[in-house]
């Protein structure tokens, strides 16, 4: 087999494999079931990528400070939420909290 048609090889073999990602992801959406867990994974994931908060603030909520607020899932608490201070508000935007970016 030559380099130029184990690459064509490949190549198929790849596109193959995505179809059958998304014929599967597909079928699996046709359920409520399925929609559910997928629903589920990627809100886990938006947890675990900061773009979502495991908790909306409650009603009596109070943190001490950031990284409470942080550990209970709360954060970032926006202006006119519960357990929102203009002390944790550092640049005073309006979102106290804002995730920690490196």
């Amino acid at each position: 087999m030559t380099r130029q048609t184990g690459s064509g090889v490949a190549a198929i073999i790849g596109i193959a494999a995505l179809v059958g990602v998304v014929g599967g992801v597909g079928s699996v959406a046709m359920t409520s079931q399925g929609r559910s867990s997928i629903a589920h994974a990627a809100g886990g994931a938006a947890v675990a990528g900061g773009l979502k908060r495991r908790r909306s603030p409650a009603s009596g909520d109070y943190w001490p400070g950031c990284n409470e607020a942080r550990a209970a899932g709360t954060a970032p608490i926006y202006r006119d939420e519960p357990g929102y201070r203009a002390e944790m508000d550092g640049d005073g935007d309006g979102i106290a909290c804002e995730p920690i970016r490196s």
